[in-house]
């Protein structure tokens, strides 16, 4: 077990002499060329980066992509499966349970090379609500019958929250309040692609979502052992006992001890590894001269259900709350958006206290939210949300920021009617100007990656998210891009709308759930 233990923490990454003579080095090169607004800023980050990240690649012009559409997702998620060689390795929420031509084709894959091995990350409670009858487990489990588990490792993680009186007591369809593997990586080989997008065919077809793909071996690599990590706290799916059955067991090679039987126990070494993997883990390229190279990524992550009350390894909330904080002065905007609007509110203080001209928020319409007119309790969520967005403004207007700080809802169509979108969409954009260009902000720092940036994100959920800083031009253009394709179907909301408008009109009901239950949302 071991040595297990080792191969899973160590990523032979190479240790710098210190973090100081780490900051000074990247402050040189991503100042070297980076355009003056931003200078300063960089320089301040990158002091307050190195406190809290230990990780970070560099990636030169080319090795970084912007997928545009969900169509392209799937299109790609598809060749990247058909050509991949050695490895494919996917964490998401859960796999649609129609999806049998993603499945049909990881099938394909498999058969055509015997050197091909699958692993699968899915939530072990949003991926078995459904059984016996079709869904994520089931759909897996067929490929583990065919090819064996050395093959296809699929994993369903179960958050610790979920034993005692709360897997009696709370039903299958509310159980996911409890917390949530939400993590969406798709590695193949030595590429990979990081988004908030899940399997299934709303987000191959009308649900709009952001995408990048990383091309770099040690990149991949840093998440290929991250997605394995996880995956050793986690059930596996073996082959059934009876055709057409799910058989999910605790395997023995798992370093930790199965949390319904000692939850204490399992964090206390779960959190042992993770911080591990967190704290120690370091990058294996070289470092290069001033100016050789134009992007720096950091893996930033949120693991707070696998940590101990109180001492919290995570790095993601930290990092967030770093880049807005030092935010100083007027030549700096942001965008932010997130689908699911109810922000955390130490993010929300912070955006609010930067001293922008110009910023905006985007979220999804209600008529873009994917609860809109759903069934049950669910069906109140848009009006939770709508409520939590005026809420916003009111603070805006209580910081004095109605004229630099926009609230734009996004809206395509409406959602579950013909041509109508969804808006899932997470992330967050910082910009300078451009020197030539006195009228246009350009990105020069994303956040890509699963957290919706929200209480539950920083309690209750796992989430992977990756921090780009550049100076490549061609990638700044890409970035700009993509923030104006999601611009264009939004339209910006005031207080006044609130006012004037009745389909703006929240219940008190509504409100009282979403005061109470807001950690959930």
């Amino acid at each position: 077990m071991t040595t297990r233990l080792l191969q899973l923490t160590r990523p032979h990454y190479r240790l710098l002499s210190s973090p100081f003579r780490k900051s000074s080095i990247i402050q040189r090169q991503m100042s070297a060329s980076s355009p003056s607004p931003a200078n300063s800023y960089l320089n301040m980050i990158t002091k307050s980066l190195q406190h809290n990240l230990q990780t970070w690649f560099h990636f030169e012009p080319n090795e970084i992509d912007i997928i545009e559409s969900p169509s392209h997702f799937y299109d790609l998620l598809k060749s990247k499966i058909s050509s991949s060689q050695k490895r494919i390795f996917i964490a998401s929420l859960y796999l649609g349970k129609s999806e049998t031509e993603l499945i049909d084709c990881i099938s394909q894959a498999l058969s055509k090379n015997p050197d091909l091995k699958v692993s699968f990350l899915l939530d072990g409670l949003r991926g078995t609500r459904e059984l016996p009858s079709t869904c994520s487990a089931t759909l897996l489990s067929s490929l583990v019958a065919k090819y064996g588990s050395e093959r296809v490792d699929c994993r369903l993680y179960k958050t610790p929250a979920y034993h005692g009186w709360k897997k009696i007591v709370v039903p299958k369809r509310f159980n996911e309040g409890l917390g949530l593997q939400h993590m969406k990586i798709y590695g193949f080989d030595n590429e990979i692609i990081l988004s908030g997008a899940n399997l299934s065919n709303d987000y191959f077809t009308n649900r709009q979502d952001r995408y990048y793909l990383f091309k770099s071996a040690n990149f991949a690599n840093y998440y290929f052992k991250l997605h394995q990590l996880i995956s050793s706290f986690s059930y596996q799916i073996v082959k059934p006992k009876v055709a057409g059955n799910v058989n999910i067991i605790w395997p023995d090679s798992n370093p930790t001890i199965e949390p319904m039987k000692n939850k204490r126990k399992f964090l206390r070494e779960a959190s042992q590894l993770l911080e591990n993997f967190l704290q120690i883990s370091k990058h294996n390229q070289p470092i290069s001269p001033p100016g050789q190279f134009s992007t720096i990524v950091y893996p930033i992550s949120q693991f707070t259900p696998l940590f101990p009350k109180y001492n919290d390894k995570s790095t993601e909330k930290s990092t967030i709350l770093s880049l807005l904080s030092n935010i100083k002065n007027t030549s700096i905007s942001w965008t932010f958006t997130a689908g699911y609007f109810n922000i955390l509110p130490e993010i929300k203080a912070n955006l609010l206290a930067t001293p922008v001209t110009e910023a905006n928020v985007i979220t999804a319409s209600p008529f873009a939210n994917g609860f809109y007119q759903s069934k049950g309790v669910s069906s109140n969520l848009p009006g939770a949300y709508l409520y939590l967005s005026k809420k916003f403004l009111q603070d805006v207007s209580r910081y004095n920021k109605d004229q630099a700080i926009t609230l734009r809802e996004w809206q395509r169509g409406v959602v579950n009617k013909p041509n109508g979108w969804s808006y899932h969409a997470k992330g967050i954009w910082i910009s300078s100007r451009d020197n030539n260009d006195s009228d246009s902000w350009k990105p020069f720092i994303t956040v890509i990656g699963s957290s919706n940036y929200t209480r539950r994100a920083y309690s209750l959920d796992l989430e992977s998210n990756a921090l780009i800083i550049t100076k490549d031009e061609e990638l700044r253009n890409k970035m700009k891009g993509e923030l104006n394709d999601l611009l264009q179907y939004t339209k910006p909301v005031t207080l006044e709308d609130f006012k004037s408008d009745p389909e703006r009109h929240v219940g008190t009901g509504v409100k009282i759930a979403t005061s109470v239950l807001g950690k959930k949302l």
